[in-house]
């Protein structure tokens, strides 16, 4: 008799550590690490994962977690797996591997998440320089709805993802990668606009052998020493997908990933309950342990085929997706525009970055008037179903953005209307969980904003 359901590939147990698992965890990226197991074209195949911070990050009512936490492990991931055809040859460097969502959701008896911004002298956020205190909500999950008891009167259904889905780099890959990473790190604060209004943000998280784990490879060894100085972060998306935060890869959705090394080596991890466009506090989506249940196949040279290398090697190429066709419908949106001027009323010239941050910034500062804390409304904003968008990029000198809100995920109509109300209409408390920030560093105000 045939089976059938999905082959349970990677376990989780989220008792255990990530170095306990049945099958080793990874959080760098390199052509060596091995895979853990291997599939075929056509077979279903379930994936699980805990979140991002290994369970470094709890449910406890408390941000010191989130102040102390340690960047350097981030992110956990599951695989690498190695995926081979119906006739059990492997994907080939120059290959297409279409990886089709085929279930989601999060582990069961563990259905709880968190929102956060990590402290500014640890990682901070998108908004680091007006919020630069560590924060975290506490989110739990009724069937497709997130509530939380840090940001009352909010109620919303998930768009569920996995942050990151990504094949291995080849070794030539890796090493572009490192280089121009390490470029940005040492000359960055002198060549590039952007950091004049995010520089405190780190610049590139270049190859550290401090948290690394890399699979199947044993620590201490001299293999591993060489490896971990060469493996590359989690932390961007890269030519081979990875950490794109793409919240439209959901149920149904297919990615097709460039593939580099023999078998592809498909990793994943960093699954979300919700998340807004643009994942603003970084530590920003509903976090959360997960499982995938995943389908491949192998399109033969589609790499030269289908995606167009945008810089000097054929190595420089991006995934494409497919949006599912599942996801929560709204009707009726709010939205909010920004500017490339920052909030000292300097004009930056078609930033697109400069714009959205001053998009979430009105949002934020809007929204607080309604009983909320600002920092009730930043973490929200990382995490509900808002979408974000760059609506003018081509009229000199202003790049416009916009962040658009639905207004059903609140329980009070948040609508401005022709009497404006004294005070807010609703006191919000409890407050999200804070620490103390215990930094030097001169925090950004909005001389028009009120406080």
């Amino acid at each position: 008799m045939a089976n059938y359901g999905p082959r349970l590939v990677v376990p989780i147990d989220v008792k255990k550590k990530p170095w306990e698992q049945k099958l080793p965890l990874h959080n760098r990226w390199h052509p060596e690490i091995p895979p853990v197991d291997e599939v075929r074209c056509g077979e279903v195949f379930r994936v699980e994962m805990v979140d991002f911070s290994g369970g470094g990050i709890t449910k406890d009512y408390s941000a010191e977690d989130i102040k102390y936490a340690d960047p350097s492990i981030v992110h956990y991931l599951s695989g690498p797996i190695r995926v081979l055809d119906v006739d059990g040859v492997p994907a080939k460097p120059g290959d297409l591997l279409a990886v089709e969502i085929c279930n989601l959701g999060p582990l069961p008896g563990d259905e709880w998440g968190y929102t956060a911004t990590f402290d500014r002298e640890n990682g901070g956020g998108f908004l680091t320089d007006h919020f630069p205190c560590a924060t975290k909500a506490i989110w739990y999950f009724e069937g497709i709805y997130a509530y939380s008891p840090h940001i009352p009167g909010v109620r919303f259904p998930g768009l569920t993802h996995p942050g990151i889905v990504g094949t291995a780099p080849s070794m030539e890959l890796l090493n572009i990668w490192n280089e121009r990473e390490r470029q940005v790190e040492e000359n960055g604060l002198q060549t590039l606009k952007l950091c004049e209004v995010l520089h405190s943000r780190p610049l590139a998280n270049l190859p550290s052998t401090k948290g690394c784990h890399l699979g199947k490879i044993q620590k201490g060894t001299p293999e591993w020493e060489r490896i971990a100085r060469e493996a590359a972060r989690t932390i961007p998306g890269r030519e081979n997908g990875g950490n794109c935060d793409i919240k439209n890869l959901s149920t149904g959705s297919k990615i097709y990933l460039p593939v580099f090394v023999d078998g592809a080596n498909l990793s994943t991890g960093d699954m979300h309950f919700s998340q807004g466009d643009g994942e603003v506090s970084f530590c920003g989506a509903i976090e959360m342990s997960g499982f995938l249940e995943l389908k491949c196949e192998i399109i033969r040279g589609g790499m030269k085929e289908y995606l167009t290398p945008m810089g000097p090697t054929p190595l420089h190429v991006n995934p494409i997706f497919e949006i599912g066709p599942v996801e929560p419908r709204f009707s009726e949106w709010l939205v909010f525009e920004g500017i490339s001027v920052d909030e000292s009323g300097r004009q930056h010239y078609l930033d697109a970055s400069v714009a959205y941050k001053r998009a979430v910034l009105n949002a934020i500062d809007y929204l607080s008037k309604f009983g909320y804390s600002k920092e009730q409304m930043y973490l929200l904003l990382s995490c509900c179903p808002c979408e974000g968008r760059i609506s003018g990029i081509v009229d000199s000198p202003n790049a416009v953005a916009t962040l658009a809100i639905p207004t059903a995920i609140f329980d009070q109509d948040i609508r401005p209307k022709t009497k404006v109300p004294v005070g807010p209409r609703l006191v919000r408390k409890p407050d999200v969980l804070r620490c103390t920030y215990d930094g030097n560093l001169p925090t950004t105000k909005n001389p028009a904003a009120t406080m």
